[in-house]
C-alpha cells in the first residue's frame, strides 16, 4: 500500500514506508478493506495490519498512528479522503461521540455482510474448519429502535443539570441523551422526562471518583409485544426521599409503566446492579410474549435485547433439530428458560441448568405460568451439574457467556455423546475454539451455522452452530 501526499498541505504525510519505519504520531494513508470483531476498520501498511475506529471497508483515510507494534498498529481517523460506498450518515446525532454503537456510519446491508464474514473468518482461522456451512444472517424486524432494555449511567453536569446517556468511546465522559435511536421508541419519553423529575426532586447523583451521592443508573425495560414497562433507579442507599410519591406520579403519567423499582449498589464497582432489587410501586414484573408463551421479566432478568431476532433464531433451532417428541433435552446456561420452555413443548423431557438462583426461580415460575410440566431446572454451574445428572441426553443446547464453555463442559459432552448439540454464542472466536474441541476427535461434525443479528449498529453477532454425532 502506498503512502502518498494528499492535496491538503496541512495534512502532509510524515514518512514513506518504503524508506522509514512506522512511528507513533505519524500520519499515514490507509485503504480500509475489512471490519474487525471489535468494530474497527482494518487496512494494511506494508506488513502491518492497521486498526482504525469509525471507518468502513472501502474508505480511503488519513490516519494518525497511536500505537505501533511489529506486526500491527492502531490509529485514529484524521481525515476521510474518499468515502466508501458503504458509508452513510449516522442515524444518531451523537454517534461520533457515543460509545453505545460502533457502526452507525455503516449501511445496514453491509453490516450484515460484515457480520457474516466475521463468523466465517473465526470458524476458518480459529476453528480450522473448511467449507463452513454458514447460512445467510438472520435479522429482526428493525435495525433501529429494537432494544427492549436500556441502562443509562447518570451524571450531573457542571451547570447542575442531571444527565443520562452512554460513555464516550474509550472514556468515562458521559454523552447526554434525550432519545436513543436503537432503543424502543416507546422508552424515549421516559428517558427525557425522568431526568427532569430527578433534578426537581433534588436527588443527589453518584460521583464515582469520590464515591459519594445516591443515584447511579436509570434502567428502562419494555415488553415488545405487550408494551408493559419497568423503571429502575440504581442507588447507593435505600433512603431516597419521596420515592414512593414520585413512583406513583410516574405510574399515573405513563399508562404502560407497570412497576417502579430501586436497586441498591453501594460498592465501588463497574457492575451496574447490586444484589437486591425492591419494588417501590406497581407490579413486581412485566409480562412479555415470546414464542407463543408468556414470560415474567424482572428489572435485572437476563433476556435477549432483540426479541424479534431471538424468536427468528429459535425458529431455526426448532426446524434444524427436527424433534420427534421422545427426546431428552438439556439446556445449559438456560437463564429464565427463554429457549428451554418453547423447546420443552417439543420433547419428552427438558432440563435447564443455570448458575443464577434468581433466574432458576423465574424459569420455574414461567413454566408454571405456561403449564409446562415436563421441564425442571437445576441451580449450579454447568461444569458441576452436567457430570452429576446421570442422564444421557439426546440433545444439548449450549448458550454460555462470551468467554465460552469451561473445558470441563466440553470434556463431559464428549463423554456423554448426545446425538445433537446446538451451541448458541455471542462471540464467534470462543464459539470457533469450542467447536474445534468438540469436532477434532472425530466424534462430532459441524453441519450448519446460523448467524443472527441481535445487535444492529454494533459489531456484535449471535450464532447457532449445529453439531451431529
Amino acid at each position: 500500500m502506498s503512502v502518498t501526499q494528499p492535496p491538503d498541505k496541512t495534512n502532509k504525510l510524515d514518512f514513506d514506508p518504503a524508506s522509514e519505519p512506522c512511528q507513533q504520531g505519524q500520519l499515514v494513508e490507509v485503504t480500509i478493506t475489512d471490519l474487525s470483531d471489535s468494530g474497527d476498520g482494518v487496512g494494511r501498511l506494508g506488513k502491518r495490519v492497521v486498526f482504525v475506529p469509525d471507518t468502513v471497508s472501502g474508505d480511503r483515510v488519513l490516519v494518525r498512528l497511536l500505537n505501533v507494534k511489529s506486526n500491527y498498529a492502531t490509529g485514529k481517523l484524521h481525515q476521510l479522503l474518499e468515502p466508501s460506498p458503504h458509508r452513510i450518515r449516522a442515524h444518531c446525532i451523537v454517534a461520533d461521540k457515543c460509545g453505545g454503537c460502533q457502526w452507525q456510519h455503516v449501511d445496514y446491508e453491509y453490516q450484515r455482510v460484515a457480520k457474516q464474514n466475521l463468523v466465517v473468518q473465526a470458524l476458518e482461522r480459529i476453528g480450522g474448519f473448511t467449507a463452513v456451512p454458514v447460512a445467510p444472517i438472520l435479522s429482526g424486524d428493525d435495525f433501529l429502535a429494537y432494544r427492549n432494555k436500556a441502562t443509562y449511567p447518570l451524571k450531573r453536569s457542571a451547570s447542575g443539570q442531571v444527565q443520562a446517556g452512554y460513555y464516550q468511546k474509550g472514556s468515562h465522559q458521559l454523552v447526554n441523551l434525550n432519545q436513543c435511536p436503537v432503543q424502543d421508541v416507546r422508552l424515549n419519553p421516559l428517558l427525557a422526562e425522568i431526568k427532569q423529575d430527578i433534578e426537581q426532586r433534588g436527588w443527589s447523583i453518584y460521583d464515582e471518583r469520590r464515591h459519594q451521592g445516591r443515584l447511579r443508573h436509570l434502567s428502562l425495560r419494555i415488553g415488545r409485544r405487550t408494551g408493559e414497562m419497568l423503571l429502575t433507579l440504581v442507588t447507593t442507599s435505600w433512603n431516597l426521599g419521596d420515592i414512593e410519591a414520585q413512583a406513583q406520579t410516574w405510574l399515573s403519567r405513563y399508562p404502560k409503566l407497570v412497576g417502579v423499582f430501586l436497586n441498591c449498589n453501594s460498592e465501588r464497582t463497574n457492575a451496574i446492579f447490586g444484589s437486591e432489587t425492591r419494588c417501590v410501586a406497581g407490579e413486581p414484573y412485566l409480562l412479555e410474549e415470546f414464542a407463543g408463551l408468556e414470560f415474567q421479566l424482572l428489572p435485572e432478568t437476563f433476556f435477549q435485547v432483540n426479541t424479534e431476532a431471538a424468536e427468528a433464531l429459535l425458529k431455526v433451532i426448532e426446524e434444524k433439530l427436527s424433534l420427534q417428541g421422545n427426546e431428552v433435552l438439556f439446556d445449559a446456561y438456560c437463564g429464565i428458560g427463554t429457549f428451554t420452555l418453547p423447546l420443552a413443548q417439543r420433547v419428552r423431557e427438558a432440563i435447564g441448568l443455570e448458575v443464577q438462583a434468581a433466574s432458576v426461580e423465574q424459569a420455574q415460575l414461567n413454566a408454571e405460568r405456561n403449564a409446562i410440566a415436563n421441564v425442571s431446572f437445576k441451580t449450579g454451574s454447568v461444569e458441576t451439574l452436567l457430570p452429576q445428572l446421570g442422564i444421557v441426553p439426546d440433545v444439548v443446547l449450549l448458550d454460555p457467556p462470551r468467554k465460552g464453555c469451561d473445558r470441563t463442559v466440553i470434556e463431559t459432552l464428549l463423554q456423554l455423546q448426545p446425538k445433537q448439540i446446538v451451541y448458541v454464542s455471542c462471540k464467534p472466536a470462543t464459539l470457533a475454539r469450542d467447536l474445534k474441541l468438540l469436532c477434532q476427535s472425530g466424534g462430532y461434525q459441524l453441519t450448519f451455522v446460523q448467524p443472527a443479528d441481535f445487535f444492529p449498529q454494533t459489531a456484535h453477532v449471535e450464532c447457532a452452530a449445529f453439531l451431529q454425532r
